[in-house]
């Protein structure tokens, strides 16, 4: 771990001395954040709708913490990086958390397209931008009661000046694998991204002017996709990932970019910061060695062991009879080498990683590396 530290630190400061150009300025005084498994910080654990268990949370948290990663995720790594505190799940009302820097509405299983009856999640896009507008509705409330609230509450300005960070549509894209062809899923796209048009443009209206918006990631690098997807080696690239699925995840990015410049054309009075999560988590993938990994596919906590270490009738943490015999996923001894936690989502590690990269400023849209003094106070 001390090596893979050591080289986030190099690289970051390297990086520091070639400013870009003009972009966003990283002061903000709260997020508010909409997404799926890749930033939930407890939404869906704490709906009741799912637990999770031990090895979950082992690295950092030392027990589970609501979120699918053995320790932090990407969004945590940048709230540190702005100086601001992890952000409380909206549904989490256990333990009176302080929603004062933010609040964060994403729930793992959760899609951009309206939930339906068999949808893991049903906190969809338009759902959590509809608690936004419950949450301020409600915090404007308790303001004009008095400063007894102030602590645990946002003051009315900090929903215009604040950051609204967005990390959502790999499960739409996915989870269409399973019942739609390719052509299908590309031709499902652009309504993906109405529906998401829809919810930024009420999130403007509700006053958010700083919007930062995360592409989806290489889905077909996921352990999960590689064993049920990849079975026949010509489906699969030099990586040893789907090609399909990574194809189809670069052709939604395309048209979320295209979305992102086209909404920051319309709206001249916001922000808008569109970050190549792709290209990051890709190149991690490819040159995971160079990087300290040892591991660029197989899951550290599952069960069947190499070359991908998952089983679909067993997730992480859990203990069940298969075959006649009680078997438990377990973690593997080391986390660090591997980005993959459990077949589904990313390492602490690899989440570490992936944050000094978009710290970087070079994979945003607009870039921002001449707005990043607070990068030198990384925790990493």
């Amino acid at each position: 771990m001390a090596t893979k530290t050591l080289a986030l630190i190099i690289f970051t400061l390297v990086h520091l001395c070639f400013p870009l150009a003009k972009s966003v300025e990283f002061n903000f005084p709260a997020v508010f954040n909409f997404g799926d498994s890749n930033s939930d910080t407890g939404g869906l654990v704490s709906s009741g709708i799912e637990t999770i268990n031990p090895p979950y949370g082992q690295s950092y948290f030392k027990i589970p913490s609501g979120r699918y990663s053995d320790g932090r995720l990407i969004v945590d790594f940048l709230m540190d990086a702005m100086d601001l505190p992890f952000l409380n799940s909206y549904l989490d009302s256990i333990g009176a958390p302080s929603f004062r820097k933010g609040c964060n509405f994403a729930a793992a299983g959760s899609t951009v397209l309206p939930a339906t009856a068999t949808s893991v999640s049903p906190f969809s896009f338009g759902l959590q931008v509809s608690q936004f507008g419950r949450f301020k509705a409600k915090t404007l409330e308790l303001l004009a009661k008095g400063r007894k609230f102030s602590k645990y509450i946002p003051t009315e300005d900090v929903f215009s000046k604040g950051l609204y960070m967005f990390d959502i549509g790999q499960n739409d894209v996915a989870g269409a694998f399973y019942s739609k062809t390719f052509d299908q899923i590309i031709a499902s796209i652009p309504t993906i991204l109405l529906e998401f048009e829809n919810g930024i443009k009420y999130l403007y209206d509700q006053g958010a002017r700083n919007f930062w918006i995360h592409n989806t990631g290489p889905l077909g690098c996921l352990t999960q996709n590689v064993l049920k997807f990849g079975t026949d080696p010509s489906k699969l690239d030099e990586q040893g990932c789907v090609s399909a699925h990574n194809q189809a995840a670069k052709l939604f990015n395309l048209q979320l970019h295209a979305l992102s410049k086209k909404l920051q054309g319309q709206y001249s009075d916001t922000n808008f910061t569109y970050v190549d999560i792709f290209s990051i988590k890709s190149n991690l993938i490819a040159n995971y060695s160079k990087y300290g990994f040892e591991q660029p596919i197989m899951a550290c906590c599952g069960y069947g062991g190499p070359p991908l270490n998952y089983d679909f009738r067993i997730s992480c943490g859990q203990t069940k009879i298969l075959n006649g015999t009680s078997v438990t996923a377990k973690g593997c001894t080391d986390s660090t080498d591997y980005i993959s936690w459990d077949g589904i989502h990313y390492t602490e590690a690899a989440n570490q990683f992936v944050s000094s990269q978009i710290l970087t400023g070079k994979y945003s849209d607009p870039p921002f590396s001449d707005k990043m003094p607070f990068v030198l106070k990384l925790k990493f």
